[in-house]
């Protein structure tokens, strides 16, 4: 099917533009730049150098993608990159910064110059992803969510709206992040994590019986954070006696265990 693009969009010639894709009016398209199959980019976006955009994405109005980092480090002369998965919706005036080729010592976000966005993820309206995170598949960013530069936000989690993360924090997979939290530390897996100061205040149930998670499973998952959290032991001991009980070996609980063995900012503390 053939390139749409509207007359008073501005598009480097040297972009590479798939089948089906429309640009509206406009829009501003550089020249290091490839947009998948079925892409519309909306009237008034901007679609930077190194923007890699996959399949069907929409970028709706005023909304940025691949802008230079906010980062002092970075002298303008690097080649860095975003990476957008197939069936990603950027929505108004979200932003979205390209990654930066500085050795960060962090097991957070990536190292190697590219912000990556996985398939499938909804950034609502205002949200901001800095330079060189890592957003897995089927995360939901609403509106105003501020990501600092490193972050990892594991797939199919939520961040309610007005949520602000730390550089170099971890949001585990499947977690549920509620509207105004501050994560300063990373969020284990399948975390339901609510106030201010954000806190771990219960499992996110819902989410996993939507995943498929049958009751002993979400059981099990309960089981081992009241071991962390409740059980009056320090973490490192209550991860021993979770590593050394019975259900170590389920899946979902060695993603608990490796991703608390892979925090460096320490996890957060129970409401």
């Amino acid at each position: 099917m053939a390139i749409t693009i509207h007359p008073t969009a501005i598009v480097d010639p040297r972009a590479e533009l798939a089948d089906d894709v429309e640009i509206g009016p406009y829009a501003i398209i550089e020249g290091d730049v490839v947009i998948g199959q079925g892409s519309h980019i909306h009237h008034h976006a901007f679609v930077g150098n190194g923007a890699r955009m996959g399949e069907r994405c929409q970028v709706h109005h005023a909304a940025v993608v691949s802008n230079v980092p906010q980062d002092l480090k970075f002298n303008g002369t690097e080649k860095t990159y975003v990476e957008l998965g197939n069936d990603c919706t950027i929505r108004e005036f979200a932003t979205i910064h390209r990654g930066t080729l500085h050795d960060a010592d962090t097991n957070a976000g990536t190292k190697d110059g590219i912000t990556r966005i996985g398939q499938g993820c909804l950034i609502m309206a205002y949200a901001h992803v800095a330079h060189d995170c890592y957003i897995g598949e089927g995360i939901i960013l609403s509106n105003t969510v501020q990501l600092a530069g490193h972050v990892t936000i594991d797939k199919w989690s939520i961040l309610g709206g007005g949520s602000l993360v730390h550089q170099f924090c971890m949001v585990g997979m499947l977690s549920m992040v509620g509207g105004g939290a501050e994560v300063r530390k990373d969020v284990p897996p399948f975390s339901l994590v609510g106030g201010g100061d954000a806190k771990f205040s219960g499992i996110n149930r819902i989410g996993l019986q939507r995943r498929g998670k049958d009751s002993d499973t979400i059981q099990t998952i309960k089981s081992v954070y009241f071991t962390l959290y409740n059980s009056g032991k320090n973490v490192s001991d209550a991860v021993a006696a979770i590593a050394a009980g019975p259900d170590a070996s389920i899946p979902e609980v060695r993603e608990i265990l490796e991703f608390i063995a892979r925090s460096k900012r320490g996890i957060i503390g129970p409401a």
